[in-house]
């Protein structure tokens, strides 16, 4: 494996054996050759018809595309992966290469750790989203009808290259999606990440992803509070009654966040308002609409893979964001209710 040339920034994530480089700008993906394993003999690109994002890993290479949307992050999806490499004739000496949003990263990088008990895997991915989080850290996994992400394995890449020229295309709606990750990025470090350039902004995103991983990279301890404003965001998804991409999900999951800590005092109202201006200033959806079931959301985010002690939320407080388990449930509906009450604002 070669380094990629100049105008890429570098961000490391240390984990000893399973280190590896992030490689933030535009253009990224055209240094993939550079950045496979030494030794790789084919690569199965995996990527959706929909993404339109070509890359060369420069060795003998076959395209697998799985279904769009989120629907195709399921275990049914990894078989069928498994079996066409298996008919192609994979190896482990192979590599894997994702080409696509978080479900195409997170699906293959399920797929790659799986199978022949793990081949190597390299993440190209084109969405913000992907770029400043799903695709960083080694998280892979797919969704059950009980809840997301509920099989799984941790597998780290052996690279991943955010090429930021092909954020210029996204649909706004897919931006913005991103965007909802940024604002819990804020949250988690006080930093207005709002005015920086694009690569400097990724850039800063990894970097932040890449610290934590390296500190807890199996979800033991501080990982956990990657996932502010994530537990609603699941079970809003889950539910699916309404068109909410997950950026937009994870805006929601902040303020009820921010709402829930205040009502356990955690934080004042002035907290909350803090966390209704970031989610506003982002374009982001900051009012949970009223015909949500408060029953159901609460059942579904009992189920949340976080969830060891009763109800567990990362929740902000005099020191910051923390992981606060054993939530009462009561507490967490009132919370709903009130939020639902008040039309959702």
């Amino acid at each position: 494996m070669s380094s990629p040339g100049a105008g890429l920034r570098s961000v490391p994530v240390d984990l000893g054996d399973d280190s590896y480089e992030v490689w933030v700008g535009a253009g990224a993906r055209r240094h993939l050759a550079e950045v496979l394993p030494s030794g790789a003999g084919r690569a199965a690109v995996v990527t959706q018809a929909t993404v339109g994002v070509t890359v060369d890993p420069g060795i003998e290479h076959r395209v697998f595309t799985i279904g769009d949307g989120e629907p195709a992050k399921r275990l049914a999806t990894v078989e069928d992966l498994c079996r066409r490499w298996a008919q192609w004739g994979m190896t482990r000496r192979d590599v894997v290469v994702a080409v696509g949003g978080g479900v195409v990263t997170d699906t293959a990088g399920f797929a790659a750790a799986v199978y022949h008990r793990g081949i190597a895997v390299v993440h190209v991915p084109t969405t913000l989203l992907g770029q400043v989080d799903a695709a960083i850290g080694g998280k892979t996994g797919v969704n059950l009808p009980e809840g997301k992400n509920l099989v799984g394995a941790f597998w780290q890449p052996a690279a991943v290259l955010c090429d930021t020229e092909v954020l210029e295309t996204l649909p706004p709606r897919e931006y913005a999606s991103g965007l909802g990750e940024l604002a819990k990025y804020h949250f988690l470090t006080g930093d207005d990440l709002g005015d920086l350039p694009l690569d400097e902004r990724v850039a800063r995103c990894v970097a932040i992803k890449a610290a934590i991983v390296a500190e807890d990279e199996r979800e033991g301890g501080r990982r956990a509070l990657l996932n502010y404003g994530h537990t609603l965001a699941h079970a809003l998804e889950i539910a699916g009654h309404h068109d909410l991409r997950h950026g937009e999900a994870v805006a929601l999951g902040l303020i009820f966040a921010a709402r829930l800590a205040r009502r356990l005092e955690r934080v004042g109202d002035g907290r909350v308002a803090d966390h209704e201006a970031v989610v506003a200033g982002y374009g982001l959806p900051d009012r949970l609409d009223p015909g949500h079931d408060p029953d159901e959301l609460v059942a579904l985010m009992k189920r949340d893979k976080k969830a060891l002690d009763g109800l567990t939320f990362a929740l902000d407080g005099p020191d910051g964001v923390e992981v606060v388990a054993g939530v009462p449930e009561d507490v967490v509906r009132t919370t709903l209710v009130q939020w639902l009450g008040e039309g959702g604002r």
